[in-house]
């Protein structure tokens, strides 16, 4: 059975100018929100991605119209959304098809799904987002991974505290408290730039959303939900891959459509280690210029805006080529470290303890035939086949074209050797 891989070369340093996409952790509840609307919605900066394909399936079957009106331009009609249960087999590809459960329950008081599926980085269960939809009235049922929620007497506004700030939860409350009855208070909700964007969506098809950006988020229930325009915010995990990539091959490298505020731990590390950065706010454009060899540092990955987790693995890609000892606490989720082997085959010299991992800088990698064990996994594989002596070959590279649209197009414009090819 053929498949397709990437085959890297080291290329010397990257140059040039690389465009940012909208973000993929933005655009899939903003997608699944779109189940609320009763009028026709048009969303602009759409990443092409894997898994936004799975998400317009998912709206596709519940029986929402959905049309491209260019290759970043969506068109969206769920007035005639005729079933409450989402296939199970889209599920099984990924996992944040679960944030569709909120809004489906918010407009027709009930939705059925099974356990979603995705990349394998730790158990990320659901009780979260099911503790909040009890609290809003819904009960649930769970066997053989089928999962049947309902609010037979409709969804009432309730108090919420969560006991961790999880962004899929609190994106699935929020849409889920937006046509309840009353006032909804989710307390401890996550922080980060994708739940603001989605609450701004939201409001512009008339949801009452106050605090969003905050740890406490208040909802107001309303009778209907109207259209609106919205563009995707940029995504700051794929600017902040090719600000390290551009770090990493010490290349000189312009970036546009991105928010440095996003990104600003990531910022900060880098410009400590010994790279050069400028920032255009007004225009959204940062430069990134790393001319000597980077030092070592100590990271520890933190819900936002602390470091980010969904950076981790390409930080450690470039701290196998920097100079020194660094030390990276993941503390997010505890089996993020998949990719420490892949870049061991390739010459960094890491050793981990449970969440901690250790990272002696080396001169030179060296290329080898290694997989893309999870999305941010093959990111990192990326980074280290631009530096490394030799071919490097990734495999289930699947996994980086679910966040990483044009990857290859977007690498090979800023000088890198860089293919996809397919293979028996």
């Amino acid at each position: 059975m053929s498949k397709e891989i990437l085959i890297i070369n080291s290329n010397g340093p990257l140059k040039g100018e690389v465009e940012i996409s909208g973000a993929k952790n933005s655009a899939l509840p903003i997608l699944a929100a779109c189940v609320l609307g009763t009028e026709e919605i048009i969303l602009d900066g759409v990443p092409e991605l894997k898994d936004v394909e799975i998400m317009v399936e998912v709206l596709k079957h519940l029986g929402s119209k959905v049309e491209y009106l260019d290759k970043n331009s969506l068109k969206i009609d769920s007035s005639g959304i005729n079933t409450c249960e989402t296939p199970y087999e889209l599920m099984d590809k990924m996992r944040a098809s679960f944030v569709v459960m909120g809004p489906l329950l918010s407009r027709f008081n009930k939705a059925y799904t099974r356990a979603p599926g995705g990349c394998n980085i730790g158990s990320r269960p659901i009780d979260l987002h099911l503790k909040g939809f009890k609290a809003l009235g819904a009960e649930n049922r769970i066997n053989d991974d089928e999962i049947a929620i309902e609010a037979n007497n409709g969804l009432k506004g309730s108090e919420i505290y969560l006991d961790f700030p999880s962004v899929g939860a609190t994106q699935n409350i929020m849409m889920a408290a937006c046509l309840a009855e009353g006032e909804t208070i989710i307390e401890n909700a996550a922080k980060e730039p994708e739940i603001v964007d989605l609450a701004s969506f939201l409001s512009k098809m008339g949801a009452k959303i106050k605090g969003a950006g905050t740890s406490t988020i208040t909802i107001r229930g309303v009778e209907k939900l109207t259209g609106t325009r919205h563009t995707i915010i940029p995504d700051r995990i794929e600017a902040a891959s090719y600000m390290l990539a551009a770090a990493m091959t010490r290349g000189e490298v312009k970036i546009t459509n991105v928010i440095g505020s996003h990104i600003r731990p990531v910022i900060a590390k880098l410009i400590e280690i010994g790279a050069e950065i400028k920032e255009i706010e007004e225009e959204d454009i940062i430069y990134i210029k790393a001319p000597n060899r980077l030092k070592s540092t100590n990271i520890q990955t933190l819900p936002y805006p602390g470091f980010p987790t969904d950076v981790q693995a390409q930080f450690m890609a470039l701290l196998t080529v920097s100079d020194g000892e660094s030390r990276i606490q993941e503390t997010v989720f505890e089996n993020r470290f998949m990719h420490v082997d892949e870049l061991s085959k390739m010459g960094a010299v890491i050793a981990t303890s449970g969440n901690r991992a250790t990272i002696a800088g080396v001169e030179k990698l060296h290329g080898a035939s290694v997989k893309a064990t999870d999305l941010r996994a093959g990111a990192a594989l990326v980074m280290a086949g631009l530096v490394a002596e030799g071919e490097t070959r990734i495999s289930e590279i699947y996994h980086i074209d679910r966040g990483y649209s044009n990857l290859v197009e977007k690498f090979s414009k800023l000088g890198a050797d860089i293919k996809r090819v397919t293979v028996d």
